[in-house]
């Protein structure tokens, strides 16, 4: 018997997952969590597909034997978590309620809103002139400005929520992690009471004037849906569109092909979200004995799905460390799989291939401004991404 591997484990390369992870066996194996408990890891695509929508596992935090990742995680483990946190039938119900505002049809008419904005942050660096430092110029303000103005949350406030997003997801510290749930939670609350006071536009509003009113949720579970969807909407896709573009830049004949062929533009983000796996690390528990792939997962084991390591199958992937635009990669789980799957999906497509064609279009010349091991990126606790981007063109 070796010893479990630990998890998680920092990259030693932005677009590949650990090296450390490469003993674990497919498609299950046992890691170490931080605290030195033991838990099962899904590592095969077919076994996690099968898994993620097994009922028998839950999301809820507050269950015994529920993962803990991390010190950090632990400071807002039992604080309810919309969405993300909850099983069905609640979760059911919550996602009801915003399934409309985040359809193909939806997005499809939120593009034009999307690439002005795309457009005009890249006038701004334009207009500066290089070098610039991509994750704060353009990287995180387009999907922020998007997902603010699809909620109905005031972008000016972007710097307060954007630092709590911050501290929420990469801590360092529990206190950390937890004040600023508060502090977001706060926030929004006061945002609630004024907007029913004041009405305005947006999906907050919608759920304030339309839900909140008639009591199908309550003023805790609108805070918390909001704060979710928020941190969520930005944090997520800014990742995706830094890590993208270094990726990009890394493989210039990836990128040759795309200037060449800008149709395979959505084929191509497919094949990124499968690549870069940025959320890794989904957590549940067991709630019944599970007999799969020849092991039992017994009640109250904990289950984390390294999505890093299950969109590298090659089950399920031909040459799957290999950049291929050409592949079929949609059932990739970068979004998860079953009832919890990424509801802002189709957001954040849009956004993606939004961003990264239009930066190249109008940077031809992007390149590095420092050297690529000397760029930080972020540590495996946390969703995955550059920390800075500085280029120049």
């Amino acid at each position: 018997m070796t010893e479990p591997v630990a998890f998680p484990q920092d990259r030693t390369c932005p677009y590949h997952p650990p090296t450390a992870y490469e003993p674990m066996a497919r498609p299950l194996s046992r890691v170490a969590l931080f605290d030195g408990r033991e838990v099962w890891v899904v590592t095969g695509h077919s076994v996690a597909r099968e898994l993620l929508v097994d009922q028998r596992l839950s999301s809820e935090r507050d269950r015994h034997g529920f993962p803990i990742p991390s010190a950090r995680f632990a400071g807002i483990r039992d604080r309810s978590a919309a969405l993300l946190g909850v099983d069905d039938p609640k979760h059911n119900t919550q996602r009801r309620l915003l399934i409309p505002s985040f359809t193909l049809k939806r997005t499809a008419a939120l593009r034009p809103q999307i690439q002005q904005t795309v457009d005009r942050l890249l006038d701004a660096m334009v207009a500066q002139g290089p070098p610039a430092e991509l994750v704060s110029a353009f990287a995180l303000p387009v999907p922020s400005m998007v997902i603010c103005a699809l909620l109905g949350v005031p972008y000016e406030d972007h710097d307060f929520f954007e630092a709590q997003s911050r501290r929420l997801l990469r801590g360092p510290e529990a206190a950390d992690t937890l004040d600023a749930r508060d502090q977001l939670e706060a926030y929004f609350g006061t945002l609630i009471d004024r907007k029913q006071k004041e009405p305005g536009d947006g999906l907050l509003d919608e759920l304030i004037h339309e839900q909140l009113r008639e009591g199908t949720v309550d003023r805790a579970e609108l805070v918390s849906l909001a704060t979710i969807l928020l941190v969520a909407g930005h944090e997520t896709t800014a990742n995706m569109i830094s890590l993208g573009t270094f990726t990009l830049l890394r493989h210039p004949e990836r990128l040759a092909e795309l200037r060449t062929e800008p149709a395979l533009i959505p084929t191509a983000v497919e094949e990124l979200l499968r690549f870069l796996s940025i959320a890794d690390g989904l957590l549940r528990v067991a709630t019944e004995d599970i007999e799969i792939a020849g092991t039992t997962i017994r009640a109250d084991d904990g289950v984390v799905f390294s999505t890093s390591v299950i969109n590298r199958d090659a089950n399920a992937f031909t040459e799957p460390d290999t950049l291929d635009w050409h592949r079929s990669a949609r059932h990739h789980l970068a979004f998860g799989f079953g009832i919890h799957q990424c509801l802002g999906q189709n957001l954040a497509r849009a956004e993606m291939e939004i961003a990264l064609r239009t930066l190249f279009e109008r940077l031809p010349g992007l390149s590095l401004a420092a050297p690529a091991d000397e760029i930080p990126f972020k540590p495996g606790d946390t969703v995955q991404g550059m920390l800075e981007l500085p280029v120049t063109w």
